[in-house]
């Protein structure tokens, strides 16, 4: 289901999962689930994530996320320790350096920052609240295809939505 726009260095981008994967260990994974290099702690024995390290020791779970870079706003957003790691902070490493460091506090480089963010957030957003239902609005619709027919909205409140031809 993961379907993201293709990086902007992907040879830096593959870069970085080979260094998390050895990190980690080949095909590690969490008793949750996780399995994402960068949302597992390195040297963990059993292998864990970041959320259960973290509900293991009653700490959040959540984190505030630097959306356009820390040295760019102040402004920040709570997102899932284990995306915070796992998605959000890999594509900031994708930027320029010196938009994402702004060493000396550039307001266009602030800006480039912001939009940068923006755009990221965004794609992480679309990716968890909208393609999972596009994913099922196409499962259910191929089961009620099975169970009822091809057309099986005919003649119900739903065929004000069908597309006219």
């Amino acid at each position: 289901m993961a379907r993201r726009p293709p990086p902007r260095n992907p040879i830096r981008e593959q870069q970085r999962k080979n260094t998390a994967a050895r990190r980690v260990g080949t095909n590690a994974k969490c008793a949750c689930g996780e399995s994402r290099p960068g949302a597992l702690i390195a040297g963990s024995k059993p292998t864990i994530c970041a959320a259960c390290q973290r509900k293991k020791r009653s700490q959040k779970t959540m984190d505030d996320h630097h959306a356009a870079g820390k040295s760019n706003s102040k402004v920040t957003i709570l997102v899932p320790v284990n995306d915070h790691r796992a998605v959000l902070n890999p594509a900031q490493q994708d930027w320029p350096k010196t938009t994402l460091e702004n060493p000396d506090a550039s307001p266009l480089l602030a800006g480039a920052g912001c939009i940068r963010g923006f755009v990221d957030t965004a794609l992480y957003l679309m990716e968890k609240l909208l393609l999972w239902t596009a994913d099922m609005l196409e499962a259910l619709d191929a089961l009620l295809i099975q169970k009822l027919g091809p057309k099986w909205w005919s003649k119900t409140d739903l065929d004000k939505f069908a597309p006219r031809r």
